[in-house]
């Protein structure tokens, strides 16, 4: 039942990332907070059919850390990209 946590945690820090990196009127509010619930969610899956159990401390600050710098890297991506995407439409339909 604790994988939840690391769903809104995941979650969190997607929502967190959309509001403090640039870009934001590039892509819609969605994105990052479910990057970083499937990450948080995928890292708690697989770190407990390891075997670490929910009392080591590496569990609770994998679900933190790793989504943080999964989720802020990937947004920086899709801002880029669709970036570069909007200013090839522009000069193909001639937009100044």
């Amino acid at each position: 039942m604790e994988i939840v946590l690391a769903l809104i945690y995941g979650a969190a820090i997607g929502a967190l990332a959309h509001f403090t990196m640039p870009g934001r009127d590039t892509r819609g509010p969605v994105p990052a907070p479910m990057i970083g619930a499937v990450v948080g969610g995928a890292l708690w899956t697989v770190l407990t059919w390891a075997g670490v159990g929910t009392s080591s401390p590496w569990l609770w600050l994998g679900t933190l850390v790793v989504p943080t710098v999964v989720v802020y890297a990937a947004v920086g991506v899709l801002t880029r990209v669709r970036r570069r995407h909007d200013e090839r439409e522009r000069e193909r339909l001639g937009i100044a």
